[in-house]
Protein backbone atom coordinates (compact mmCIF):
# COMPACT_ATOMS: atom_id res chain seq x y z
CA UNK A 1 0.00 0.00 0.00
CA UNK A 2 2.83 2.35 0.83
CA UNK A 3 4.42 1.64 -2.54
CA UNK A 4 1.12 2.36 -4.30
CA UNK A 5 0.74 5.67 -2.46
CA UNK A 6 4.28 6.67 -3.40
CA UNK A 7 3.60 5.75 -7.01
CA UNK A 8 0.44 7.88 -7.02
CA UNK A 9 2.42 10.78 -5.61
CA UNK A 10 5.07 10.45 -8.30
CA UNK A 11 2.61 9.97 -11.13
CA UNK A 12 -0.30 12.16 -10.13
CA UNK A 13 -3.24 11.97 -12.50
CA UNK A 14 -5.55 15.00 -12.55
CA UNK A 15 -9.02 14.83 -11.10
CA UNK A 16 -10.47 16.45 -14.22
CA UNK A 17 -9.62 16.34 -17.89
CA UNK A 18 -11.20 19.35 -19.61
CA UNK A 19 -11.57 18.84 -23.35
CA UNK A 20 -11.90 21.98 -25.47
CA UNK A 21 -12.58 21.61 -29.18
CA UNK A 22 -12.30 24.60 -31.48
CA UNK A 23 -12.57 25.59 -35.11
CA UNK A 24 -11.81 29.19 -36.16
CA UNK A 25 -12.74 30.68 -32.79
CA UNK A 26 -9.43 32.16 -31.67
CA UNK A 27 -10.86 35.14 -29.77
CA UNK A 28 -13.68 33.18 -28.14
CA UNK A 29 -11.28 30.39 -27.23
CA UNK A 30 -9.19 32.85 -25.23
CA UNK A 31 -12.26 33.70 -23.13
CA UNK A 32 -12.88 30.00 -22.50
CA UNK A 33 -9.26 29.42 -21.49
CA UNK A 34 -9.30 32.42 -19.16
CA UNK A 35 -12.36 31.00 -17.39
CA UNK A 36 -10.51 27.72 -16.99
CA UNK A 37 -7.23 29.01 -15.59
CA UNK A 38 -9.10 31.19 -13.07
CA UNK A 39 -10.94 28.21 -11.57
CA UNK A 40 -10.75 27.94 -7.79
CA UNK A 41 -10.19 24.19 -8.28
CA UNK A 42 -6.69 23.56 -9.66
CA UNK A 43 -6.55 19.77 -10.04
CA UNK A 44 -7.14 19.57 -13.78
CA UNK A 45 -5.57 19.19 -17.17
CA UNK A 46 -6.90 20.63 -20.41
CA UNK A 47 -6.64 19.34 -23.95
CA UNK A 48 -7.34 21.85 -26.71
CA UNK A 49 -8.22 20.04 -29.94
CA UNK A 50 -7.91 22.40 -32.90
CA UNK A 51 -10.05 20.93 -35.66
CA UNK A 52 -8.06 22.31 -38.57
CA UNK A 53 -8.62 26.02 -37.91
CA UNK A 54 -7.60 28.41 -40.67
CA UNK A 55 -7.45 31.49 -38.41
CA UNK A 56 -4.60 32.30 -36.00
CA UNK A 57 -5.84 30.03 -33.21
CA UNK A 58 -2.41 28.59 -32.41
CA UNK A 59 -0.71 31.99 -32.22
CA UNK A 60 -3.52 33.48 -30.16
CA UNK A 61 -3.43 30.82 -27.46
CA UNK A 62 0.35 30.27 -27.35
CA UNK A 63 0.72 32.59 -24.30
CA UNK A 64 -1.75 30.40 -22.40
CA UNK A 65 0.23 27.28 -23.30
CA UNK A 66 3.52 28.88 -22.24
CA UNK A 67 2.19 30.08 -18.90
CA UNK A 68 0.22 26.98 -17.93
CA UNK A 69 1.78 23.55 -18.44
CA UNK A 70 -1.55 21.88 -17.65
CA UNK A 71 -2.92 22.95 -21.04
CA UNK A 72 -1.89 20.96 -24.10
CA UNK A 73 -2.67 21.77 -27.72
CA UNK A 74 -3.16 19.37 -30.59
CA UNK A 75 -4.14 20.14 -34.16
CA UNK A 76 -5.83 17.72 -36.53
CA UNK A 77 -7.21 17.72 -40.06
CA UNK A 78 -10.78 18.99 -39.78
CA UNK A 79 -13.05 16.10 -38.80
CA UNK A 80 -15.91 17.87 -37.03
CA UNK A 81 -16.99 18.44 -33.44
CA UNK A 82 -17.76 14.82 -32.54
CA UNK A 83 -14.46 13.43 -33.80
CA UNK A 84 -12.63 16.25 -32.01
CA UNK A 85 -14.29 15.39 -28.70
CA UNK A 86 -13.40 11.74 -29.16
CA UNK A 87 -9.79 12.68 -29.94
CA UNK A 88 -9.69 14.65 -26.71
CA UNK A 89 -11.04 11.70 -24.72
CA UNK A 90 -8.25 9.47 -26.06
CA UNK A 91 -5.60 12.04 -25.11
CA UNK A 92 -6.93 12.69 -21.61
CA UNK A 93 -5.64 11.16 -18.38
CA UNK A 94 -8.01 12.53 -15.71
CA UNK A 95 -10.30 10.63 -13.39
CA UNK A 96 -13.31 12.46 -14.80
CA UNK A 97 -13.68 13.81 -18.32
CA UNK A 98 -15.56 17.05 -18.92
CA UNK A 99 -15.92 19.59 -21.70
CA UNK A 100 -15.74 23.31 -22.33
CA UNK A 101 -17.00 24.47 -25.71
CA UNK A 102 -14.70 27.08 -27.22
CA UNK A 103 -17.47 29.72 -27.27
CA UNK A 104 -18.60 29.04 -23.69
CA UNK A 105 -17.04 29.58 -20.26
CA UNK A 106 -16.96 28.30 -16.69
CA UNK A 107 -18.01 30.24 -13.61
CA UNK A 108 -14.98 30.44 -11.27
CA UNK A 109 -16.33 27.69 -8.98
CA UNK A 110 -17.57 25.34 -11.71
CA UNK A 111 -14.99 22.60 -11.24
CA UNK A 112 -14.95 23.03 -7.44
CA UNK A 113 -18.71 22.52 -7.12
CA UNK A 114 -18.62 19.45 -9.35
CA UNK A 115 -15.68 17.96 -7.48
CA UNK A 116 -17.54 18.37 -4.19
CA UNK A 117 -20.56 16.55 -5.62
CA UNK A 118 -18.49 13.71 -7.06
CA UNK A 119 -16.47 13.19 -3.88
CA UNK A 120 -19.67 13.15 -1.82
CA UNK A 121 -21.26 10.69 -4.28
CA UNK A 122 -18.46 8.35 -5.41
CA UNK A 123 -20.90 5.87 -6.96
CA UNK A 124 -21.95 8.45 -9.56
CA UNK A 125 -20.57 7.56 -12.99
CA UNK A 126 -22.05 10.48 -14.88
CA UNK A 127 -22.91 13.96 -13.62
CA UNK A 128 -24.60 16.62 -15.74
CA UNK A 129 -26.74 19.75 -15.62
CA UNK A 130 -26.36 23.19 -14.12
CA UNK A 131 -26.22 25.80 -16.86
CA UNK A 132 -26.67 29.53 -17.31
CA UNK A 133 -27.87 30.32 -20.84
CA UNK A 134 -26.95 33.62 -22.49
CA UNK A 135 -29.06 34.19 -25.58
CA UNK A 136 -31.95 32.16 -26.94
CA UNK A 137 -32.86 29.12 -24.81
CA UNK A 138 -34.45 27.38 -27.80
CA UNK A 139 -32.69 24.94 -30.14
CA UNK A 140 -33.83 22.62 -32.94
CA UNK A 141 -35.22 19.25 -31.85
CA UNK A 142 -32.76 16.51 -32.80
CA UNK A 143 -35.64 14.41 -34.16
CA UNK A 144 -37.37 17.25 -36.04
CA UNK A 145 -35.20 20.18 -37.11
CA UNK A 146 -38.31 22.28 -37.86
CA UNK A 147 -39.34 22.11 -34.20
CA UNK A 148 -37.75 24.23 -31.47
CA UNK A 149 -37.41 22.97 -27.90
CA UNK A 150 -36.24 24.61 -24.68
CA UNK A 151 -32.75 23.81 -23.41
CA UNK A 152 -34.17 22.69 -20.08
CA UNK A 153 -35.36 19.61 -21.98
CA UNK A 154 -31.96 18.99 -23.57
CA UNK A 155 -28.69 17.35 -22.63
CA UNK A 156 -25.93 19.98 -22.68
CA UNK A 157 -22.60 18.32 -23.29
CA UNK A 158 -20.54 21.06 -21.69
CA UNK A 159 -22.03 20.08 -18.33
CA UNK A 160 -21.05 16.40 -18.63
CA UNK A 161 -18.64 14.87 -16.10
CA UNK A 162 -17.89 11.28 -17.07
CA UNK A 163 -15.84 8.65 -15.28
CA UNK A 164 -13.00 7.63 -17.55
CA UNK A 165 -13.96 3.95 -17.77
CA UNK A 166 -17.53 4.90 -18.71
CA UNK A 167 -16.36 7.18 -21.51
CA UNK A 168 -14.38 4.29 -22.96
CA UNK A 169 -17.23 1.84 -22.42
CA UNK A 170 -19.50 4.16 -24.44
CA UNK A 171 -16.80 4.40 -27.15
CA UNK A 172 -17.12 8.15 -27.07
CA UNK A 173 -19.73 10.20 -28.92
CA UNK A 174 -21.68 8.94 -31.93
CA UNK A 175 -20.99 10.55 -35.30
CA UNK A 176 -24.33 12.28 -35.82
CA UNK A 177 -24.88 15.86 -37.00
CA UNK A 178 -27.12 17.02 -34.17
CA UNK A 179 -27.96 15.61 -30.75
CA UNK A 180 -24.75 13.68 -30.06
CA UNK A 181 -24.86 14.87 -26.44
CA UNK A 182 -28.43 13.60 -25.94
CA UNK A 183 -27.51 10.37 -27.70
CA UNK A 184 -24.57 9.90 -25.34
CA UNK A 185 -26.76 10.46 -22.29
CA UNK A 186 -29.34 8.01 -23.65
CA UNK A 187 -26.66 5.35 -24.05
CA UNK A 188 -25.27 6.02 -20.57
CA UNK A 189 -28.71 5.51 -19.04
CA UNK A 190 -29.25 2.35 -21.07
CA UNK A 191 -25.91 0.99 -19.85
CA UNK A 192 -27.13 1.04 -16.26
CA UNK A 193 -24.53 3.57 -15.13
CA UNK A 194 -25.34 5.74 -12.12
CA UNK A 195 -26.44 9.17 -13.37
CA UNK A 196 -26.91 12.33 -11.33
CA UNK A 197 -28.12 15.81 -12.30
CA UNK A 198 -27.30 19.08 -10.59
CA UNK A 199 -29.02 22.44 -10.96
CA UNK A 200 -26.05 24.59 -9.89
CA UNK A 201 -25.78 26.96 -12.91
CA UNK A 202 -22.01 27.26 -13.20
CA UNK A 203 -21.56 26.34 -16.86
CA UNK A 204 -22.11 29.47 -18.98
CA UNK A 205 -23.62 28.53 -22.32
CA UNK A 206 -23.29 31.31 -24.89
CA UNK A 207 -26.16 30.98 -27.35
CA UNK A 208 -25.61 34.41 -28.91
CA UNK A 209 -22.60 33.12 -30.90
CA UNK A 210 -23.61 33.19 -34.55
CA UNK A 211 -21.48 30.27 -35.77
CA UNK A 212 -22.64 27.72 -33.23
CA UNK A 213 -23.91 24.45 -34.70
CA UNK A 214 -27.49 24.96 -33.56
CA UNK A 215 -27.59 28.64 -34.58
CA UNK A 216 -26.29 27.78 -38.03
CA UNK A 217 -28.87 25.05 -38.41
CA UNK A 218 -31.62 27.42 -37.27
CA UNK A 219 -30.56 30.11 -39.75
CA UNK A 220 -30.32 27.64 -42.61
CA UNK A 221 -33.85 26.41 -41.89
CA UNK A 222 -35.24 29.94 -41.66
CA UNK A 223 -36.26 29.47 -38.04
CA UNK A 224 -36.21 32.49 -35.74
Amino acid sequence: MEHAENTDALFHLPFFSVIITSYNRANLLKRALHSLITQTEKDWEAIVVDDGSTDDTCAQITPYLQLNHKITYTRQVSKGCVASKNSGILLSTGRYITFLDSDDEFSPDHLATRKAILIKNPAVDFLHGGVKVIGSPYVPDRFDYEKMIHLRNCAIGGTFFIKRNLAYLMKGFSAISLGHDADFLDRVIQSGATVMKTEQPTYIYHRETQNSITNNLTANRGIV
